[in-house]
């Protein structure tokens, strides 16, 4: 598979690694950076999705959606992430990601409003339960980022992720460019997705970190077994 994202913002929160391990599937532990472990609200636009060399599929191929995800590692040195809940605007969408891959997708009304450099998202979920999950975010994008720190690479520079499908685990490999990453200053947040991927509180105090990306091109490969 092969996608383009674009308008997505970063907003992530530091967490203990025994708080998500739990989380994880079976043959994967949570990722950390200077001990911490990170927990990762992430809205944007997918845009021209499509399979192999083929062309992109209209309509269902560009859509709003919104992740929260967690950091992962496996025994072969591999990083990736670990998707809690993805909330996709077609129905069809989730439907299939979920037959196909296992990935926790819900169907949601979605909408995004952009007005010079603020970004306005706002999500409610429509199925499976629970029903009406999700918020309101808005940013503000700053300057541009030349030389990204370490946090904002670990962050951002994920190439791969990891699902339970089978009763086995799986890390399914993608490839893209840099991201060109904004600093970012969040203006507005009520969300109730991360505490219904089973992370309550977590919204509660002040992210550590919030960015901004322009768009960036992803291919999926063939899923690997762990």
């Amino acid at each position: 598979m092969r996608q383009t994202w674009t308008d997505l913002t970063f907003v992530h929160w530091a967490v203990d690694p025994e708080r998500v391990a739990p989380l994880m599937p079976l043959g994967v532990r949570p990722d950390v950076l200077d001990g911490r472990t990170y927990v990762g609200l992430i809205p944007f636009r997918m845009h021209r999705a499509g399979f192999g060399r083929g062309p992109a599929v209209p309509w269902l191929g560009d859509f709003l959606e919104t992740n929260v995800r967690l950091y992962s590692v496996d025994d072969q040195g591999r990083h990736g992430v670990v998707f809690r809940s993805l909330e996709s605007a077609r129905l069809i969408v989730s439907l299939g990601a979920r037959l196909a891959f296992a990935t926790p997708y819900a169907w949601a009304r979605m909408s995004l409003h952009r007005e010079g450099d603020v970004l306005d998202y706002r999500t409610q979920r429509r199925w499976p339960s629970p029903r009406g999950a999700g918020g309101r975010l808005v940013v503000r994008r700053g300057a541009r980022i030349v030389e990204p720190d370490a946090l904002s690479v670990f962050l951002s520079a994920r190439f791969g992720l990891h699902t339970r499908h089978v009763g086995r685990t799986w890390w399914v490999p993608n490839t893209h460019g840099p991201w060109p990453l904004h600093e970012a200053e969040l203006l507005h947040l009520d969300d109730t997705l991360v505490a219904a991927a089973g992370l309550p509180g977590v919204v509660d105090a002040e992210p550590d970190s919030v960015l901004v990306a322009g768009p960036v091109r992803t291919d999926f490969g063939l899923p690997r077994l762990v």
